[in-house]
């Protein structure tokens, strides 16, 4: 049970990834199934949509451009500021965050004790985590929506076109666009609303009696 309590958010999060993505892969093969059916295709097994480029199109779409979300935004948040959020660090004060890291610290992580490379690759790992998986997804984007490009080409009597061809398409910056431009809403959104939204409990948002023109948490 304390395991449960001390990793609760995180479990949730997982779980609710989970069943969404179910939810998605069935209602996606069950939509795909109708687009083959009116290109004269035969239909897919749930196994084989769930290795088509339809779903992989459909799921990393969105996975890429919350991964640039977050990146970018863990990144923006070093240097820029905005007074009266609590998504924002102090205006003109030193934080926690900011100070070098000490190797005498006892629990300190394994890279912090060594030092060197390995600190300096630490020191913004989260931000290079953040981009890897933002390149991974878009190439995965890519891969899936290439093959499904393809069907489309195929059954028109066109030609097909490889995977770098297909990242020069319109089609492709569209899907793009469209998801990260929610994803750059949703940072606004938040930065904005908390100056002077409140929500009780929530680490995300400053105390109730906090002022407008209070920054931080």
């Amino acid at each position: 049970m304390r395991f449960l309590y001390e990793n609760s958010l995180l479990l949730t999060g997982s779980v609710l990834v989970l069943l969404t993505l179910v939810g998605q892969a069935l209602t996606g093969w069950h939509e795909y199934n109708d687009d083959l059916e009116q290109l004269q295709l035969p239909a897919l097994s749930l196994g084989q949509y769930l290795g088509s480029g339809h779903f992989l199109e459909a799921v990393f779409e969105n996975w890429e451009s919350e991964f640039l979300q977050m990146g970018l935004y863990v990144l923006l948040t070093i240097w820029l500021r905005q007074k009266g959020s609590s998504e924002s660090k102090k205006l003109y004060e030193e934080e926690e965050v900011d100070r070098e890291p000490n190797p005498y610290q006892e629990d300190a992580p394994g890279p912090v004790k060594r030092g060197g490379w390995q600190l300096t690759l630490y020191k913004n790992s989260l931000t290079l985590a953040f981009l890897l998986l933002f390149i991974v997804s878009l190439w995965l984007h890519a891969k899936g929506g290439t093959e499904v490009y393809n069907i489309e080409q195929q059954h028109e009597g066109q030609p097909t076109i490889t995977l770098w061809q297909y990242l020069g398409t319109s089609r492709f910056w569209f899907e793009s666009f469209q998801n990260w431009q929610s994803e750059f809403l949703s940072i606004v959104s938040i930065v904005g609303l908390s100056i002077f939204l409140r929500q009780k409990g929530s680490p995300e948002s400053k105390p109730v009696d906090a002022s407008h023109n209070e920054t931080g948490q």
